[in-house]
């Protein structure tokens, strides 16, 4: 990337086709078709949007009803990488883009958790790499499993650094300076678009955030928001007349001072296209550069544990014990050692040249 460069990109606003896997990757592709052919060079799709997000979640069905929706819901999810995965990087090669997807991720280790999941991928179609979000918000622990801080990344491309991070994530203070710490130039922040009713609308959170992300890590959000009207729930969905799904989108792009590129998309479908000026992430950190100037890591730093989650693991000795086993072995054969080998093994004991 150079700091000139002008980048075009491209923020889907779609309802998937409810709970329907299939269907719904054939409509990604579909939309990211259309997104390349208008000459975007990043794509990025809502949260979950296959095969749905669980908009009857909050109704809070218990028993056996809500067992046969996790089923329905675990049925149509995606493991990655899978067959499904491959469709979704040949979309993307054949558009020449960079595609960031939201989607039900369905474990294919242990079989039985879904995971809340971004999956990037590169304009070859290979996956880059993946994040689950970390915490599940309220409700949707019916349904998600937590992720780990080994998703928790930046990916170096040609566009620049690009991250992402899952609606309430941008409220994870330490989650958002993770990400600002590698050098994330561009931030996918996917959102549900959901509610949208006339007691509670979200859209005044995600447009704050979102602006509020963008300014304080000097980079460009693509704010990419779901959309569903009730009309497309199917008939015989056994909470379609319990659960509202009203939603109003929200989706739109934010320059690295926080100032909106493009208009939000509200109460429709459709794709949002903006042109990203990446000398403005300069112009921005002149100002406030989170991770350099205008941070102290003397007084506060982050820490990160990046390692990934599994079910066994073995357990690490001590670092104290295992020093001091080699230093009681190396102490037991000095008379066997130059005083130049005795100073080698000391220096890497010690971890220096």
């Amino acid at each position: 990337m150079k700091d000139q460069d002008i980048i075009p990109v491209a923020a889907v606003q779609a309802a998937p086709v409810f709970l329907d896997k299939d269907a719904t990757i054939e409509k990604a592709c579909r939309l990211i078709a259309e997104a390349g052919e208008n000459g975007a060079k990043l794509i990025v799709f809502p949260e979950t949007f296959i095969p749905t997000f669980p908009y009857w979640s909050n109704y809070h069905p218990e028993g056996p009803p809500w067992a046969r929706t996790f089923t329905k819901l675990f049925k149509n999810s995606v493991e990655i990488p899978s067959p499904d995965t491959d469709i979704l990087g040949q979309a993307a090669r054949k558009a020449g883009a960079y595609l960031v997807m939201g989607l039900n991720e369905r474990d294919r280790v242990y079989g039985g958790t879904l995971y809340n999941t971004l999956l990037f991928f590169d304009p070859e179609g290979r996956i880059l790499g993946k994040h689950r979000k970390l915490m599940p918000t309220h409700h949707e622990r019916l349904f998600w499993g937590f992720g780990d801080g080994s998703g928790l990344n930046v990916y170096p491309t040609s566009l620049g650094k690009l991250g992402g991070l899952i609606c309430y994530e941008h409220h994870m203070t330490l989650s958002k300076y993770a990400l600002y710490a590698q050098g994330e130039q561009i931030h996918c922040g996917v959102w549900p678009g959901w509610p949208g009713n006339p007691d509670y609308d979200n859209i005044g959170i995600v447009h704050t955030a979102s602006r509020q992300y963008a300014f304080e890590g000097q980079c460009f959000v693509i704010c990419a928001c779901g959309w569903i009207h009730p009309d497309m729930i199917p008939e015989d969905f056994e909470f379609k007349d319990e659960m509202d799904c009203r939603s109003r989108g929200g989706t739109t792009i934010i320059s690295p001072l926080g100032h909106l590129v493009a208009e939000p998309l509200l109460d429709k479908e459709g794709i949002v296209y903006a042109k990203l000026k990446m000398d403005h992430i300069i112009k921005a950190k002149a100002f406030v550069d989170c991770t350099g100037h205008y941070a102290r890591w003397d007084v506060l730093n982050l820490n990160f544990n990046r390692r990934p989650n599994h079910a066994i693991a073995t357990p690490r000795r001590p670092v104290e014990l295992e020093l001091r086993e080699e230093l009681t072995e190396l102490l037991a054969r000095t008379n066997t050692l130059t005083h130049e080998d005795l100073l080698g093994e000391l220096h890497r004991l010690a971890g220096t040249d």
